[in-house]
Parts: C-alpha cells; structure tokens; sequence
C-alpha cells in the first residue's frame, strides 16, 4: 500500500495542476481572511476564524475532485490499471493507497492555514482571546469534510477513464451531499422528518463540529460516508472480474 501512497504523492507534486490547485486555495482563503472588507477578520473585529471555516468548505469542492481525478481515471486512459491489479496488491490496498495520498494533500494544503489561527492569536485583545476549542473542533470537522469529498472523488475516478468527467461528477456530488439535504430539509412540506433529512447530509454534522462539539455521532457519520464511499469504489473495481 505504501508504493501506492508514494506515486501517487509523488505524482501529484510533480505535475503543475498542484501547485496551482494548492496556491488557489491558500490565496483564496487569504483574500477571504484578511482582506475582503466583507469578510476580513481585520473588519469584522472579533478574534475568531469563521470565515475561514464557512468559506473553505466551497473551496474544498473544488480542490479535493482535482485533487482525486486522476487516481484511477489516469490509470484507465493510461492501460495501467490492469498492471496494478497484476501486482501482489489487494483491491483494498490499491484504494487505501491512493485514499491516503489524497488525505496526505489535503493536510498540506491545510497546515499552513494554522498561521491565520497563530496571527489572530497574537493579535488578540488580550493576547489569546480566541476560542481554541472552537478552533480545534472546526479544524476537525474541515478535515472530516475534506476526507469525504475525497472519498467521493476517489469513487467518481473509479467510474471512468476521463479526468474532466471524474471531477464533474464528484462536484455535482459532493456539492449535493454537502447542501442538498438541507435545502430539501428546508422545504416547508416535511414537518417533523425535516429534522431527520437534514441530519443526512454533511452540513448539519460540519456545523455541529465547528462549534467545537466533537460528538461520537458526528464522527460515525463521517466514517461511515467515507466507508460506504470506499466501498462503492470497491464494488466498482471488483467488476472487471464478473
């Protein structure tokens, strides 16, 4: 599994598509942080970073499907897939391989984003006044969320051997896992199940974690999402052999 993770690291790093996905999300968060009036920490005058944690969210639907497009989709286009599964390789060390590579990118495009939390902290009146519980739990539920979106986007890859397609269909549905159960939930036909379709989709768990409640229920949800993504990839996979 760890030759997996590695090329597909190493891949990734060294083609252009990432450090141009990398440098939008750190500069577009940037702006979004520090200097848009509307949105600027610097204007809004309390020390927090809900920006950064209701913004990246939208970010991330795009950085995580061009992250994850080409992990199975290259290897189609490219006749390299069937070399892989010829390798002493499980299906599940093929998926694990390239699901933690895509985690591993995730964090390098999030761990410089820990500067915000260290320069608002400093600049805190007193020196420290920020929530950091409240930090800590969005970090998480940011992460979670990233960790589900690239669940998705390793199964849309799996689906199909182009890279444009593969990112299209992870958008469409990472963006209606993301916030289509809420608006449903929204409609005014539901009653009391309005709670109960809202509860599926990820922005209630999102939300309940960037309030820095880290609940076992939110964290079950996550990790079955991702599970049950995996899974569905798995299944895709195993097909060749029917």
């Amino acid at each position: 599994m760890k030759e997996i993770f590695f090329k597909e690291v190493n891949g990734f790093l060294n083609s252009l598509i990432a450090y141009i996905v990398l440098s939008v999300f750190l500069v577009g968060t940037g702006l979004l942080v520090w200097v848009f009036p509307e949105s600027s920490v610097l204007n809004y005058g309390y020390a927090d970073l809900e920006t950064l944690f209701s913004f990246s969210p939208y970010v991330l639907l795009f950085l995580i499907p061009a992250i994850t497009m080409r992990t199975f989709a290259e290897e189609k286009k490219g006749g390299t897939l069937e070399l892989l599964f010829t390798r002493p390789l499980t299906d599940w060390q093929i998926i694990l391989g390239k699901y933690f590579s895509s985690l591993f990118l995730l964090l390098l495009a999030l761990l410089p984003t820990l500067l915000y939390y260290y320069s608002i902290y400093k600049l805190g009146n007193p020196e420290g006044n920020i929530d950091t519980a409240g930090v800590a739990g969005s970090y998480t539920g940011l992460f979670l969320l990233g960790a589900v979106f690239a669940a998705i986007g390793i199964f849309a890859s799996s689906i199909t051997e182009n890279q444009i397609v593969a990112f299209l269909v992870a958008l469409f549905l990472c963006f209606l896992l993301y916030t289509g159960f809420s608006s449903l939930a929204a409609i005014n036909i539901w009653g009391t199940w309005s709670y109960v379709i809202q509860q599926l989709g990820i922005l209630h768990h999102y939300n309940a974690l960037s309030r820095g409640l880290i609940d076992s229920r939110n964290l079950v949800y996550f990790l079955s999402m991702i599970i049950m993504m995996l899974s569905f990839t798995k299944l895709v996979l195993s097909s060749r052999k029917w």
